[in-house]
C-alpha cells in the first residue's frame, strides 16, 4: 500500500514538473548567507528535495515495520518456548501421577479381597478425571496459542 502511494506521488510530481518545467527551471538569486549565487533553478530543487523527503519517510516506515514484524516474532518466539516448558512441566506431572497410581497398586496387591473393589473403582475414577482435565488444560493452551501464531 505505502509503495503505491508512493509511486502516485513521483507520477504526480513528474507530471508536474513536465508540465511546468519552464517555470521550474527560472533562474532565482539564491542567497546562503556567505554566498549568493545567480541563476539557480529553485524550483526544481524544491521539487527534487520533496521527492527526496518523500523517499526517506517510506524507508523509514518500512524499517518501523521491520522492526515491529521483528518484535511479534521474538514474542511468538518467547511463547513457544514457554508452551514447551508448561508441556513438559505437565508431562512431569503425569509421571509422578502414573508413579503413584503404580505404588498405589503394588500396595493393593494381587486378592486383597472384597474391600478392594470400591477403593480401586475410586481410583480409577480418579485417575479418569485427571485425565479429562489435564487433556482440556492442553487443549486450551494449545488453542490459544493457535489463536496468537495467527
Amino acid at each position: 500500500m505505502r509503495t503505491v502511494v508512493l509511486i502516485i506521488i513521483v507520477v504526480l510530481a513528474v507530471i508536474f514538473a513536465v508540465l511546468n518545467r519552464h517555470a521550474l527551471m527560472f533562474g532565482h538569486t539564491l542567497s546562503l548567507g556567505f554566498v549568493t549565487y545567480t541563476g539557480v533553478p529553485l524550483g526544481l530543487i524544491l521539487l527534487l528535495t520533496a521527492l527526496l523527503l518523500a523517499l526517506i519517510f517510506y524507508f523509514w516506515a518500512g524499517v518501523s515495520r521491520l522492526r515491529a514484524q521483528a518484535d511479534s516474532a521474538r514474542l511468538l518466539r518467547d511463547m513457544e518456548a514457554l508452551r514447551v516448558s508448561l508441556d513438559n512441566q505437565e508431562g512431569s506431572r503425569f509421571a509422578q501421577l502414573q508413579t503413584y497410581i503404580d505404588e498405589r497398586f503394588r500396595a493393593l496387591g494381587p486378592g486383597t479381597g472384597a474391600t478392594s473393589g470400591p477403593e480401586l473403582e475410586a481410583l480409577e475414577a480418579r485417575i479418569d478425571a485427571l485425565q479429562r482435565d489435564l487433556n482440556v488444560q492442553l487443549a486450551q493452551i494449545d488453542d490459544y496459542l493457535k489463536r496468537r501464531l495467527r
